[in-house]
């Protein structure tokens, strides 16, 4: 079975590698290009919603506990994880109108939407289950068990693999969208969040927030190769919890979100060594690179703001206020 699943997996890295350097890193190619910067603040339940001078425009009240956001295929609606109503929620983009709710989604935290645009991988945290939602009916049409607490969600550009981290069973699930099964469950380091995907599709990396690490995957194997550690000056190592983890467009450096240490790591991909670290709010959790790779929105999830990082100068610009608790950012741009 193994050796069945590896050959699968490296019959498909390359077409991978291929779809990663238009799209693993980049907006999609369909973005309005509006330059507004969308925020969901999971304890007030609200929409945090800035033009592209950074400026806030709209506190939108929205359901409660947002988490993760994602535009529909056309960049015409939000897709919201409404994690205390458990349910989805599809808000119209200009509006801010909710146009549907889909119900019966329990506690979701995380979500992937597919390359076809019409069906969504949901993390369902209390169920220990990643559904798959057909935006178009309505219906749950795959269920995949998974460890206790399910969170980082990701697909393959092509649509063929996903990856599911378990927070709480240390583990990164992958499953076969085509086979519609899990055909692995690799085992990482304490308490896995998010996921993020090389340039060149052949690696995946995952923070484990207990362990104060990024681990690293390679695809071909589906085997852990190597760790990066983080530890920022002046800092003790529990203090140190990544969370999210985003690639630039060119995929040279990394960007991990270090939690309760307060900072930004910034890491080389090639080497895997860390560049430097970049002090900002409170609790860094959910991180947005812009398309051109020139600024990195950072949610500071205990001090209720946003910290925007020149990533040329790797300098603080400014800090702007938020909602209570902010979980995920969004940018729509090209």
């Amino acid at each position: 079975m193994r050796k069945k699943v590896e050959r699968e997996i490296s019959a498909w890295i390359g077409r991978v590698a291929i779809a990663c350097l238009l799209a693993c890193s980049a907006q999609p190619a369909w973005a309005k290009g509006t330059g507004r910067i969308f925020v969901t603040n999971e304890k007030s339940s609200t929409m945090t919603v800035l033009d592209r001078n950074d400026t806030v425009v709209a506190t939108v009240p929205v359901c409660a506990r947002p988490r993760g956001i994602a535009f529909n295929r056309d960049r015409t609606a939000l897709f919201l994880a409404c994690g205390d109503d458990n349910a989805i929620g599809l808000y119209d983009i200009e509006s801010f109108e909710l146009k549907r709710l889909y119900r019966g989604m329990p506690d979701p935290e995380t979500f992937a939407l597919h390359p076809d645009g019409r069906h969504l991988l949901i993390s369902n945290e209390d169920d220990s289950v990643a559904s798959l939602l057909d935006t178009q009916t309505g219906e749950i049409t795959a269920r995949y068990p998974t460890g206790e607490e399910p969170e980082g969600v990701l697909i393959t550009p092509d649509g063929h693999f996903a990856f599911v981290a378990s927070e709480a069973a240390n583990l990164v699930h992958v499953i076969d969208l085509q086979a519609k099964t899990v055909v692995k469950s690799v085992i990482v380091d304490t308490r896995p969040r998010r996921l993020a995907l090389t340039s060149d599709g052949k690696q995946l990396w995952v923070s484990a927030e207990l362990a104060g690490v990024v681990d690293i995957i390679d695809l071909a194997t589906l085997e852990l190769v190597a760790t990066v550690p983080f530890l920022p000056k002046g800092l003790r190592k529990e203090q140190v919890t990544p969370v999210d983890v985003v690639m630039a467009q060119d995929g040279a450096r990394a960007y991990v979100a270090l939690g309760r240490a307060n900072h930004v790591a910034i890491v080389e991909v090639a080497s895997r060594k860390v560049l430097d670290y970049v002090l900002v709010g409170k609790r860094p959790w959910g991180l947005r690179l812009t398309a051109d790779g020139k600024k990195l929105y950072v949610a500071d999830g205990l001090s209720d703001d946003i910290v925007i990082i020149d990533t040329e100068s790797l300098a603080a610009l400014t800090s702007i206020p938020v909602g209570q608790v902010p979980y995920a950012i969004l940018i729509d741009d090209e």
